[in-house]
């Protein structure tokens, strides 16, 4: 999952990067709010977001990403009045921590609201790839990639357990269900041909083998 911080404080930020680093998380720095708008994008999961920024103010920064994007902002701030958090709420932040915080509060905050994001969402986000599971379509940086029931369902089940290595068995239970007489040889081409799609338009290979034991995404 991908995190951006949005905070001008130079050493608070470099400690959230460190933080969130070792906790597994793909981090990206921005040190004002303009700043922050130009980086975000479809592929962040959450926004950690200061209020006393220079060029656009915190306030300002809500309403931008949330007027394009439908994701989680924690807010940090000094400011513990109560009037103040609640006019942040109604633009759109999802929760507020009072500077000095804990980490570890912090972090469980973070995964309350990346579990509740994932899944409240029909939208699965994965480096380039995007997946929307309604309309069972894919887009790899913008381009439509045509794909197989089989293959979708291989890289939506791989996009949901991004952070794990999923066993050949898992793998044929939820894509085959046991009924199609899945075995080694059909998931294997199954995979090299979900591979070869992505990566002609990437040019990279997004899918791991773990040997003996199955697949994963890359982190």
């Amino acid at each position: 999952m991908k995190i951006l911080i949005i905070e001008d404080d130079t050493n608070i930020n470099n400690m959230l990067f460190k933080l969130l680093v070792n906790n597994g998380y793909e981090v990206i720095q921005a040190f004002s709010g303009t700043e922050g708008l130009m980086l975000i994008n479809n592929t962040v999961s959450l926004v950690l977001l200061d209020l006393m920024l220079p060029g656009k103010n915190g306030d300002e920064v809500i309403k931008e990403i949330k007027s394009k994007f439908n994701l989680p902002i924690i807010v940090m701030s000094a400011i513990s009045e109560i009037s103040k958090k609640l006019d942040l709420f109604s633009l759109g932040a999802s929760d507020y921590i009072t500077k000095p915080f804990d980490n570890e509060e912090l972090l469980a905050r973070i995964k309350v609201h990346l579990e509740s994001s994932m899944s409240n969402s029909n939208i699965l986000v994965y480096k380039d790839i995007t997946l929307n599971v309604e309309d069972y379509k894919v887009t790899v940086l913008n381009k439509n990639l045509d794909l197989t029931k089989n293959e979708f369902m291989l890289l939506k089940v791989l996009m949901e357990n991004r952070n794990q290595v999923l066993t050949k068995d898992k793998l044929f239970r939820l894509v085959w269900d046991y009924n199609d007489l899945a075995d080694d040889n059909t998931l294997n081409v199954h995979i090299s041909k979900l591979r070869n799609k992505i990566k002609c338009i990437t040019n990279e290979d997004y899918i791991e083998t773990v040997w003996s034991i199955g697949y994963r995404l890359k982190k």
